[in-house]
């Protein structure tokens, strides 16, 4: 069974977001009432319910358009804004991903044929309810074999030297060459510092041209920094309580590690997410790998449910 704390701050959001879906509803808001890290609100969200947020506010707006089109004499624009889109290309984007058909297909659909059956979404991905997607997470068995893949780790602040990479997460390696060669330069190499790559932006909130990616190296005690390099930044990678998965296959598939602990872990465990960032500690250089697969220990920061 699901943690009834996340499912009831979860629910409350939900019931929020169906009264309310014609306003202006941003994630600092839904995440705060939901009381999540807005760092990790989305990924919680769709966990729990099986879907993004934003798709979850569409398919609300969506659903309650087509009402309209069928019980109102009002135009497209106008229906448009009164369910709280933000232009009318906006809306026909959405409804014609959601449906397959633009709003004004649809609305003469329903005019042609006065036993014309009620609209189902044609994208799967947005088609899961709460119920629905709860049911087929009751495998109590694979909830257990991630259990015990995961461990619990107490982290200190560490300060680290970081290059910030800008676009897909695929591209990183650009990050990493150019912090490799200044920590070579240095001394600083895997076998006695920790390389670790900071995923700052979720996919599902962020075009994937515009995620940011900070490559880290932890530096020597007492290291004088060198504010003149134009390769590095500094900061503090602040500590605390982790849980660490440990995570071996291809870079294109990493992103289903966060999947994997914010729906199957997580919501089970006993922790929430803490307001830090994940931290993704690089065991291996992909590009040596037999396999050409990348070692991660993907430590999520967590604190006490409650």
């Amino acid at each position: 069974m699901m943690n009834p704390e996340y499912k009831d701050r979860i629910e409350t959001v939900i019931r929020y977001i169906v009264k309310n879906s014609s306003d202006k509803l941003t994630l600092d808001l839904l995440a705060d009432m939901a009381n999540f890290s807005k760092y990790h609100f989305s990924r919680i969200f769709t966990a729990v319910v099986g879907v993004t947020p934003v798709a979850f506010v569409n398919r609300e707006r969506i659903q309650r358009s087509v009402h309209l089109l069928a019980d109102t004499p009002l135009t497209i624009l106008e229906i448009s804004n009164q369910c709280g889109f933000e232009s009318l290309s906006t809306y026909n984007a959405v409804f014609k991903k959601h449906y397959g058909q633009t709003p004004s297909d649809v609305r003469r659909s329903m005019r042609n044929n006065s036993n014309f059956p009620s609209f189902n979404s044609k994208n799967p991905e947005e088609s899961a309810t709460l119920e629905e997607y709860n049911q087929n997470r009751k495998n109590s068995l694979l909830t257990r074999v991630w259990g015990q893949m995961i461990r619990i780790e107490e982290r200190p602040d560490v300060e680290v030297a970081y290059v910030r990479h800008v676009g897909s997460y695929l591209d990183t390696h650009f990050a990493w060459e150019k912090l490799g060669h200044w920590a070579a330069a240095r001394g600083i190499s895997p076998a006695n510092h920790n390389f670790i790559g900071i995923s700052l932006d979720d996919l599902n909130l962020v075009d994937e041209w515009a995620c940011r990616y900070d490559a880290c190296v932890t530096l020597p005690a007492g290291y004088q920094k060198e504010y003149d390099s134009k390769v590095v930044d500094y900061k503090i990678l602040s500590g605390g309580l982790y849980a660490v998965y440990p995570y071996y296959d291809t870079v294109e598939r990493f992103v289903l590690a966060y999947q994997n602990v914010y729906s199957l872990w997580l919501p089970n465990s006993g922790y929430e997410a803490d307001d830090r960032p994940c931290l993704e500690f690089c065991k291996n250089d992909p590009a040596t790998d037999a396999e050409g697969k990348c070692k991660v220990d993907l430590h999520v920061p967590i604190k006490k449910s409650g």
